[in-house]
């Protein structure tokens, strides 16, 4: 072989490697764009298919004695849940909250179509002015108490006073306890006087000061004034302000009049 042929042969060959490498090249970018136009497709189609996502199921738990699921799902019913995506928790929170028996609620979203509500309702502890529950915490607050499993007691007082209203009640009932007795209705004044009916109807007048010592001197004599009444009578009052002693009202077992 001469070399002319040879050079020839040479370039041949170099020419037909450029050949395939510019069409592989060709092939590798056909093959790229058609990847990128099949990733924007599928993309396309995700994200449309995640814009038309619903929320599907309303989980609802909690600690709920008084609020009920009924009671919830109208608070949310105008709440837009055809996108799980776009679903704002905190309104569904805040528009849940505002339900009256409603102390705390948590809310959040569980993929791919769930919306999950935990409540906890009010503890009541008294009826309050009337209108008004008192609860664990000695905030008021208004409910429907014919909701209410159990019977409260009522307190009754200056607005703002609501705390220190509880926290005598729990001091008082704990030492009437000892006696088997309880708190059916708790009084403060203006003068913020304190004035208790019991469970078996008598009613205490404890005035503004030592009133603790005043009620642990109402226990102790107690039995000892039920034993000196007479048949037809039953202990109506018992008027503690006074710095030793104390007075006793009468009233017949049978009209309840003071006598």
């Amino acid at each position: 072989m001469t070399t002319a042929t040879a050079k020839q042969l040479s370039l041949a060959q170099e020419s037909e490697k450029l050949h395939w490498s510019f069409w592989l090249g060709v092939a590798f970018f056909v093959a790229v764009i058609v990847g990128i136009l099949s990733f924007s497709i599928f993309l396309n189609k995700r994200l449309s298919a995640e814009e038309s996502a619903p929320v599907t199921s309303i989980s609802i738990a909690g600690e709920m004695p008084y609020t009920t699921r009924v009671d919830i799902e109208q608070a949310i019913e105008k709440v837009n849940l055809g996108n799980f995506f776009h679903l704002d928790v905190n309104d569904v929170q805040q528009k849940v909250a505002k339900l009256p028996w409603v102390y705390s609620v948590s809310v959040r979203k569980k993929w791919p179509d769930e919306l999950k509500i935990y409540v906890v309702d009010q503890t009541p502890i008294a009826h309050w002015n009337g209108d008004f529950l008192l609860n664990k915490n000695g905030k008021a607050f208004q409910a429907d108490s014919k909701r209410l499993t159990e019977k409260l007691p009522a307190f009754f007082g200056p607005e703002g006073s609501e705390q220190i209203a509880l926290e005598n009640y729990i001091n008082f009932n704990k030492l009437l306890g000892f006696s088997a007795l309880a708190i059916h209705e708790l009084v403060l004044t203006e003068r913020f006087a304190w004035q208790l009916l019991l469970n078996d109807g008598v009613s205490l007048n404890l005035g503004r000061d030592n009133r603790v010592e005043r009620l642990q001197r109402f226990m102790d004599v107690y039995p000892e004034i039920k034993l000196h009444k007479k048949q037809d009578q039953q202990v109506d009052y018992v008027d503690l302000r006074y710095d030793t002693g104390l007075a006793v009202g009468w009233k017949t077992a049978d009209n309840k009049e003071r006598v």
